[in-house]
């Protein structure tokens, strides 16, 4: 199997990873879609260089995540805001309408996070450990975990749930 051939069946086994992280950083639906190219593209140049002492996973975040706070930052410099996840919540669909209006209520609370922040927040939805986080994002596992702890103190606080 050739590089293309093995970076294309790649892509395909991973390419939800690459939705959401796009999916999180850009909620215009064009815009978006400049994202997950942007992404593809630093992957295919990275992809030679792969170190295969990490998990691939962790070099995809790693890559995925910087390309898209990096292309957040400078989004932010043109606009000074971004419209955010509003068109995220169309991904999901839920057919309680409470429970959809409280999506749309932890999406925008989610915008006003830090890139950092939202970054911590992924990949901790995701599932992903400490250490692993902390190695996507080259941080130290503590600071991850102080994120975490301030980040839902902060979502809770936001998002209180409701009792029926």
């Amino acid at each position: 199997m050739d590089q293309q051939q093995a970076f294309e069946q790649f892509l395909e086994t991973h390419k939800q990873l690459i939705l959401k992280v796009a999916g999180t950083y850009c909620g215009d639906s064009e815009q978006r879609k400049d994202l997950v190219q942007d992404i593809i593209l630093q992957l295919w140049k990275s992809f030679p260089s792969y170190n295969k002492d990490f998990a691939l996973s962790t070099w995809m975040y790693r890559i995925a995540l910087n390309v898209s706070i990096s292309s957040l930052r400078k989004e932010i410099t043109r606009k000074k805001t971004h419209e955010g996840l509003q068109e995220q919540g169309e991904l999901l669909y839920y057919q309680d309408p409470q429970m959809e209006e409280r999506l749309q209520l932890l999406y925008q609370h989610m915008e006003q996070l830090k890139p950092l922040e939202k970054a911590v927040l992924i990949l901790h939805l995701e599932g992903r450990k400490h250490p692993e986080i902390a190695e996507i994002l080259g941080i130290t596992e503590s600071n991850v975990s102080t994120k975490i702890h301030r980040i839902k103190t902060l979502l809770k606080s936001k998002v209180k749930p409701q009792t029926h």
